[in-house]
């Protein structure tokens, strides 16, 4: 029994470190269910939401849904589009429906899961740090007492989850997030605006939206959707991308970078190249930048190097 103690204690260095190198490259449900704990560190929005000097977000503030209190006899001067028709035809004398303010502001997350959020040169892959991201406001937003719904994009399947409450919830989301992220075979992944359009169908006035991509393909279609979101909704939406892919490391051996499709080999400290290759993730992060500011909109960055607590403790502080 020592011996096999010994053994199991001897091995544990590897096994974690494998474990560890593991949650760097793929969702792990244990890891995402760990944010539990640093969520309930981050600043509450449920508050600031109502203030329009909070800061958390350009836009002014939008709507919250209403919900169907009770219905009562109909008063001259009540508007006849909120007759209750049910209940007029039962009773046979006309009822109007009373509504009140939604207490609570559902939440969603869209979370890009896609075969180019599987990469990075430091720190964890872009789908790791999105779906860390997207854990840590599941668990505050069920620790606030309020629903968490999810739009998750992968290469061949789009999850759409309706808001649920408590760890319930959360862990529904969690679930459906460590699926996702498993690489696809299609041959053309998705596009980004297959998410938007499940977003912009299922998010009710007055919620808060989290869109998390690295918003390649933010083309007009997935453009027009988020701006319908945000025309309702408070919407923050956070750009994922690793060093790598902003700039070109001075490297002047040729080096080769390969993926299941091809392969391409590169002499990386030319400085055509380079400056080609800059300002080509400088024109799109400028036209992301240029459509918040359009729609009013609050973006901010997440690398492969970040802590994403720290990300939305400032995003939401």
């Amino acid at each position: 029994m020592r011996a096999r103690l010994a053994r199991l204690l001897a091995d544990r260095p590897a096994r974690d470190a494998a474990a560890a190198g593991l949650e760097r490259v793929q969702p792990q449900f244990a890891d995402l269910t760990a944010q539990n704990r640093r969520a309930a560190l981050l600043p509450g929005w449920q508050d600031r939401a109502h203030a329009r000097q909070s800061g958390v977000y350009h836009a002014s503030m939008k709507g919250r849904g209403m919900e169907y209190a009770e219905s009562r006899p109909y008063q001259p001067g009540d508007d006849v589009r909120a007759l209750d028709w049910r209940l007029t035809a039962r009773s046979g004398k006309p009822h109007t429906k009373l509504f009140r303010e939604e207490r609570e502001r559902p939440v969603y997350v869209l979370v890009d899961l896609r075969r180019t959020m599987a990469f990075a040169t430091r720190g964890a892959f872009k789908s790791v740090q999105a779906a860390r991201a997207a854990a840590l406001l599941a668990w505050k937003t069920v620790q606030g007492g309020d629903r968490i719904g999810a739009v998750l994009l992968g290469d061949e399947v789009c999850d759409e989850l309706a808001p649920a409450r408590g760890t319930v919830g959360a862990l529904r989301v969690l679930k459906h997030l460590v699926q996702r992220a498993e690489p696809g075979r299609a041959a053309t992944p998705l596009p980004l605006s297959a998410a938007t359009e499940r977003l912009r169908r299922l998010v009710k006035p007055g919620s808060i939206v989290l869109a998390l991509s690295d918003f390649r393909d933010l083309d007009e279609t997935a453009r027009a959707g988020l701006g319908q979101v945000a025309r309702h909704s408070e919407t923050l939406l956070v750009q994922c991308y690793d060093a790598f892919e902003a700039a070109l490391p001075p490297i002047r051996e040729p080096i080769a970078l390969a993926d299941p499709v091809r392969r391409l080999e590169l002499t990386l400290g030319e400085r055509a190249l380079a400056d080609a290759y800059a300002q080509r993730f400088a024109s799109r992060r400028a036209a992301l930048q240029q459509f918040a500011r359009d729609q009013h909109l609050r973006l901010v960055t997440l690398t492969t190097a970040d802590d994403p607590f720290l990300v939305l403790q400032r995003a939401l502080g």
